[in-house]
């Protein structure tokens, strides 16, 4: 027989239909040709042209590519998942890019912004010309975001902003910010309210993050405020409370859930290439028993990673997923990625800690997408209140 790959073992392409795969191989053609040629160098020197990336990113429709209007492709969720998915098969860093440009700042600006943010921002973030980061997280208040202390106080028309953000994607490369911030008004809890940033804004900085061994072909950074000064018309007006930050977290977090199995995949179809290539004591490693179980375990769990992923998708494409639905799908696939990146690189030996093969930099990477867009442990949480009913995060 021959060999089969695993969308034919699984039929996956059965479950799609014409315009979802034309986006689909549209984006891994653009992952393979321009972008493997370069990941390893990238990743090794921690440097990504993340600009000149954008520019082509939203030239191939991929920025806000699920979302409608001001130039924004208006695609299904399904197919913005599988160009995550393909995008996050050549590395995390490169989806993470397109996660926070496209469902964190784009998607908080045209969920919760005026009319006036959207037509100032979104056809230039959708273009790529405009770079967006997400300021949320903090230096000691990540799984509770509630206690945040960015504060935003009224200064006559204007607000004037105080704080600092840590572990923001894109942050020392963007143009706008959106920041999240305490505020005095009445909504609970403590008022949290949206901000857009232009990043030009005197007293406002983002110095870079560096000597990460993850994510390394991404732009992390620090988002620091010093009485930054904003017109009232800077507040998303549609935002109020914790709501509006975690509406947009639960899109991104959709979009892991399909990129997290691209990285898996990727690792596998790699591990069973070099496993049908390398000879070991007169035979191709791929002939061994303990060899084949392995790939047949991995199989099993990227190709009902997929039919999760998908399932998933196509409850969003209907209005109908909910937030622990989300968390279920990103809990199982990113932990189930990160085990299968490390049991590949068990099939590479020595080779496999290499950039010449992609496992190491996927398992690196993949203990960040572990933790960003929410806990394993958060996830769980979500999951056992939806079916307890009680809450257990204190």
């Amino acid at each position: 027989m021959p060999a089969q790959d695993l969308t034919q073992l699984f039929a996956l392409d059965s479950l799609l239909d014409a315009d979802e795969i034309a986006i689909r191989d549209t984006v891994r053609k653009f992952g393979q040709e321009r972008l493997r040629p370069h990941i390893g160098d990238w990743f090794e020197k921690g440097a990504l042209p993340a600009r000149e990336l954008a520019k082509e990113l939203g030239a191939l429709g991929a920025l806000g590519m699920h979302l409608e209007g001001y130039g924004c492709p208006g695609t299904s969720a399904t197919a913005y998942g599988l160009a995550c998915l393909e995008l996050e098969a050549v590395d995390s860093g490169i989806r993470s890019l397109v996660s926070v440009q496209g469902s964190l700042a784009m998607f908080s600006i045209h969920h919760w912004g005026s009319e006036e943010q959207k037509q100032e921002w979104l056809p230039r973030m959708a273009a790529g010309e405009a770079i967006g980061c997400f300021g949320l997280t903090e230096p000691d208040f990540g799984s509770n975001p509630a206690g945040m202390r960015t504060n935003a106080k009224r200064d006559g028309d204007d607000w004037v902003l105080n704080g600092t953000k840590m572990w923001i994607t894109n942050g020392s490369i963007a143009d706008v910010a959106v920041v999240w911030a305490q505020t005095d008004l009445e909504e609970s809890p403590r008022g949290i309210r949206g901000f857009v940033v232009p990043t030009d804004t005197p007293g406002f900085s983002a110095p870079e993050i560096t000597k990460k061994m993850s994510l390394r072909a991404s732009v992390t950074s620090e988002l620091v405020l010093d009485d930054v000064r904003l017109p009232a018309s800077a507040m998303l007006p549609e935002a109020a409370g914790l709501r509006g930050p975690l509406t947009s977290l639960g899109e991104a977090r959709f979009g892991i859930i399909f990129g997290a199995i691209g990285a898996a995949r990727d690792c596998l179809e790699t591990a069973v290439e070099y496993s049908q290539s390398r000879a070991v004591f007169d035979k191709p490693l791929a002939a061994y028993q303990i060899t084949q179980t392995k790939i047949a375990d991995m199989a099993l769990e990227v190709g009902k990673g997929h039919l999760l992923a998908y399932h998933l998708g196509r409850l969003k494409d209907r209005g109908e997923l909910r937030p622990e639905q989300v968390s279920t799908g990103k809990l199982n696939n990113v932990r189930e990625a990160i085990a299968i990146a490390r049991e590949c690189r068990t099939i590479l030996g020595a080779n496999g800690i290499t950039l010449e093969y992609p496992m190491i930099r996927h398992a690196n990477n993949l203990e960040s997408v572990l933790t960003y867009e929410g806990t394993s442990e958060v996830h769980q949480l979500t999951i056992g209140k939806a079916l307890t009913g009680e809450g257990a995060f204190r």
